[in-house]
């Protein structure tokens, strides 16, 4: 436990107007949770008791600006510093209808903390902390299970919100949980298909971006029978590999793998969004293997299996995102995540070229972190060693022909050949193409170079 809670000074003192006008305020849900885990936290997710919204709104107006979210829900948001503060006042909900949002909402500020806990999802997140006396409040034995590293439902309610089932997963991969049998049960009856797609998304980004090993959430959902609603993930559990390159088993378990690995490497990428597109790339690296992969003389082999991917990863993601820079992005960690490899293996066959039109198609750096998770997420020996040979070879490669931080840019364009008189049209489309191909091949490497070609190529076709 952490040795001392650290809360904003200005809450304590609206708790202790809170508490002078009879009422009570809890910080709750991850706060305390992660408090009792040692771990900071500025999730400030507050409930006031025996207070209504009005008052509380005016209370709220000496410290900052509030602004209530819908009325019907009973939040109150304080934005301070650039942190956001929601006070919330105490409800019950009513199922009304399918999925996450299928709720009737009652704010009810008379209600106790017992009964309002009783809503919560798991007894771990059912935990208050009273301000301003910093006094534990646990009814449902939420500290217990944390300790015992429980994941364990508060109540039969549990099933009224699908989303819980992906919740459990991620949470018990997060924080390293065994989930409890009964709460298992009910995880695998939930109807996941009545879900938006944004909220699945939520969670699955939750799963990979916030966890030290998202293979563990992967797994419950295997043995909770929660990949059903995702055949292409459910697609490769039992896929055979050849014991050479794969001696860790079926494809299921080597990607389990390889999003553990890409979880260690993730912070080699500055950008949120890259990390997202980089740890996604993982999961959907081999989606095309079980489509593709064959006995063939005395060895299972996948050929292919790159392109193969493509539509299954674009299909998959596409169900849960409409980011189409995101899908895209995986989409080509499944279609180029062999090439630091097989370039690796045809080294002395391998042109400047093929590498700068590498670099065209995808972030090399980014490509090559990649396949260092699918190299190392594997019991090879290779992989035991740590060492990837192949990514260190395209990077220096790529450093040398200056193509591994940037794009190799065309040196002609439109305006340069209309100043040598040529006329916008297919033609000139042609011209362009062909040099910035030779360009690739390092035959035209200055701009000069390029002009001076496209001079004698001019010159050659009026005389033909």
């Amino acid at each position: 436990m952490a040795s001392s809670p650290h809360i904003p000074e200005f809450i304590l003192e609206i708790a202790e107007e809170i508490r002078s006008r009879d009422g009570i305020l809890y910080i709750v849900g991850g706060w305390v949770r992660d408090y009792l885990l040692g771990h900071d936290s500025h999730d400030y997710d507050l409930e006031v008791y025996g207070i209504e919204a009005d008052a509380l709104e005016s209370l709220l107006r000496k410290y900052g600006k509030p602004s209530r979210v819908g009325r019907s829900f009973g939040i109150i948001i304080l934005a301070r510093d650039g942190v956001q503060y929601d006070f919330a006042l105490p409800r019950t909900e009513s199922k009304t209808g399918k999925g996450h949002k299928g709720f009737l909402v009652n704010p009810d500020p008379t209600l106790t903390f017992e009964t309002a806990s009783s809503r919560r999802d798991f007894t771990m997140n059912a935990m208050g902390m009273k301000l301003p006396e910093f006094e534990l409040v646990d009814y449902h034995g939420g500290k217990s299970d944390l300790e015992n590293r429980v994941l364990r439902h508060v109540s039969d309610a549990f099933s009224e919100d699908p989303l819980r089932a992906l919740r459990a997963v991620q949470f018990a991969a997060r924080f390293g949980l065994e989930i409890d049998p009964a709460t298992q049960k009910l995880c695998s009856r939930q109807p996941l298909d009545e879900l938006s797609p944004e909220r699945i998304f939520g969670e699955f980004t939750k799963l990979l971006m916030k966890s030290r090993r998202p293979s563990i959430g992967l797994e419950w959902m295997r043995n909770m029978d929660l990949l059903r609603f995702f055949p292409e993930l459910g697609a490769l559990v039992g896929v055979k590999q050849d014991p050479e390159w794969h001696p860790e088993g079926d494809v299921w378990t080597h990607t389990l793998m390889v999003v553990d690995e890409a979880a260690v490497l993730r912070s080699e990428l500055a950008d949120e969004k890259e990390q997202m597109s980089f740890m996604f790339g993982a999961l959907c690296h081999d989606f095309g293997k079980p489509a593709t992969t064959q006995f063939v003389e005395g060895r299972w082999k996948s050929p292919k299996h790159d392109v193969e991917g493509r539509k299954l990863v674009e299909r998959f993601m596409s169900r849960m995102t409409n980011e189409s820079a995101l899908i895209e992005d995986v989409v080509k960690y499944c279609e180029f995540h062999l090439r630091p490899i097989q370039f690796y293996n045809a080294r002395d066959e391998v042109s400047d070229g093929a590498i700068r039109r590498l670099a065209l198609k995808i972030d090399i750096r980014k490509l090559v972190l990649l396949a260092k998770a699918d190299q190392l997420g594997r019991t090879t020996p290779e992989a035991l060693e740590r060492v990837f040979p192949a990514g260190d070879w395209l990077l220096k490669r790529s450093e040398e022909l200056q193509v591994l931080d940037s794009r190799p840019e065309p040196l002609l364009g439109g305006k340069d050949l209309i100043s040598l008189g040529m006329r916008p049209g297919p033609a000139m489309g042609e011209v362009l193409r062909e040099a910035f191909d030779l360009q690739l091949e390092g035959k035209l490497s200055s701009r000069e170079d390029a002009l001076a070609w496209a001079k004698e190529r001019e010159s050659n076709a009026l005389h033909e």
